[in-house]
């Protein structure tokens, strides 16, 4: 019998936060080795389960189950097939990006999504690009009415640290409402993903509060605040941050993100939650720089450090205020 396992990681935003909402922003976005793992095997029937919930499911119309059967009728409608004429599966989705019943904060419904094309790209032998990934699991999102800037998906896709330009949703969304899913997927979406390698070896810390924050109430929270100062300047920094990770200028890199971090705290107070705050103080004296990341008002921040002591010490300052080292790697 055919079986495919297939994994996806989590992603974190290090700069451009909200200001990615806007077409033609760029943020800066680090994929985070956390896996959701994806079993395929042959079956009578489509069955569906996920460890997120209770039961399984079929294609019968589920609210726990509406993102990875959205998922699947866009695949389906990819291929030209209706949903009796695919091959059937057992789908089986395990890995809880969550401890103790609260989530990490990092991509779960853009993990699951990618997640469930991939391992049916894999089960169906299609060889489906990242490109291609990219677009059927934004396209999902879209038809869903999500409101987020689709860069999670960029980066979980690529499954690498990429710099993001988005996209015109609306455009897009009209288009899906009234052409053919080839027509639109065959459409310059006017995005752009670029894989990027940091000329400087420095860890890449993140922590997490433990406090779950919901990205679409944040964003409906914090949207109405965006200025067009705020996405100039905002953009100009994650630009200057991008070159001097490539060029490998710590001092740069460093400043950037400051004001990019200056930015966010002065767009909204929500953004920066008190232990948020404190994983940012923690960088104090160190050869550090922190800030929050994503939606903000809780879930996770990250640090980047360029001195291997100062890490030791930065991540006992955030075990000392209660937070949790989520994940530690080089960055290079």
């Amino acid at each position: 019998m055919k079986t495919i396992s297939v994994q996806t990681g989590g992603k974190l935003y290090i700069a451009g936060e909200y200001a990615i909402l806007t077409p033609g922003q760029t943020a800066i976005i680090k994929n985070i080795p956390i896996y959701m793992t994806a079993q395929v095997r042959e079956a009578r029937t489509i069955h569906l389960f996920s460890d997120m919930f209770d039961a399984g499911a079929d294609m019968t119309p589920n609210s726990d189950y509406s993102l990875i059967q959205q998922t699947i009728k866009t695949l389906a409608a990819c291929l030209g097939k209706s949903l009796e004429a695919l091959p059937a599966f057992d789908l089986r989705i395990t890995g809880k990006m969550e401890r103790d019943g609260k989530k990490f904060g990092i991509g779960s419904s853009g993990s699951v999504t990618v997640l469930t094309l991939k391992a049916l790209s894999a089960f169906y032998d299609l060889n489906l690009s990242a490109n291609t990934i990219f677009k059927l699991a934004s396209y999902t999102l879209l038809k869903m009415g999500d409101n987020g800037s689709m860069g999670d998906i960029a980066c979980i896709t690529y499954e690498d640290l990429v710099a993001f330009t988005s996209f015109d949703r609306q455009k897009v969304a009209s288009w899906i409402a009234t052409e053919s899913i080839q027509e639109v997927l065959a459409k310059d979406w006017g995005y752009r993903i670029d894989i990027l390698k940091p000329a400087l070896a420095c860890d890449f810390l993140v922590g997490w509060t433990r406090q779950p924050s919901i990205s679409k109430d944040m964003i409906c929270l914090v949207k109405s605040a965006i200025t067009p100062d705020f996405l100039k300047d905002t953009q100009n920094q994650v630009l200057i941050c991008q070159e001097a990770l490539q060029t490998g200028d710590k001092d740069v890199i460093k400043t950037s993100l400051q004001k990019v971090s200056d930015l966010l705290l002065g767009l909204s107070p929500a953004i920066y939650n008190d232990t948020l705050k404190t994983l940012k103080a923690a960088e104090e004296g160190l050869d550090v720089i922190a800030k929050s990341s994503g939606s903000g008002g809780g879930d996770c921040g990250i640090a980047l450090s360029f001195n291997q002591t100062d890490t030791k010490t930065l991540i006992k300052r955030w075990e000392d205020a209660g937070i949790v080292l989520l994940d530690l790697e080089e960055l290079a």
